[in-house]
């Protein structure tokens, strides 16, 4: 048995208010809560990108093939609006690179990401986002959150950006 270990990143910006995007983040879906008001709505654009934009799912993908020694997310699914990964969500791209690793004799056995940004508060749906990536990859996924105190693109409120860590099992 072999195990490697792989790093990957991700950032994008949010959607300009009022683009309709949806807030796509650790395989989750964020919506506008109910009777939200119109700053509080503005919280939920979604993000930016030729899928989803989810930055947690994105960063997994590329720590998983990174592990791997199998490139990254833009060698598996291309980049802009008409490659593979156009429109895609970030859960049905981790299944995609999880069967991708299975055909090349990897299997993940553990996974982390870290989200990066001041929305949306991941705290309350932690369980509910764990839950979601470690299905879609087959393993546990831990997923923690930070803020960079107001500093950078994260810290105005621009964008939001992940970091994840995998490993993966040589069969």
């Amino acid at each position: 048995m072999i195990l490697r270990v792989g790093q990957g990143f991700d950032a994008h910006r949010f959607a300009a208010s009022g683009s309709g995007r949806e807030l796509w983040l650790a395989g989750l879906y964020w919506p506008v809560p109910e009777n939200a008001a119109p700053a509080e709505a503005a919280r939920y654009e979604g993000i930016e990108g030729d899928s989803d934009g989810d930055v947690a799912a994105h960063a997994l993908i590329d720590a998983l093939l990174a592990a791997a020694g199998l490139g990254d997310i833009g060698s598996l699914f291309g980049v802009g609006s008409r490659a593979h990964g156009a429109g895609m969500h970030g859960s049905d791209m981790l299944r995609e690179t999880v069967a991708h690793l299975a055909d090349s004799g990897y299997r993940p056995v553990s996974a982390s990401v870290a989200v990066v940004g001041n929305r949306p508060k991941i705290g309350t749906r932690r369980a509910e986002a764990e839950a979601a990536l470690s299905a879609a990859v087959g393993c546990p996924v831990s997923v923690t959150a930070t803020t960079t105190d107001h500093m950078g693109f994260t810290g105005r409120g621009e964008g939001i950006a992940a970091i994840a860590s995998a490993l993966v099992e040589r069969r």
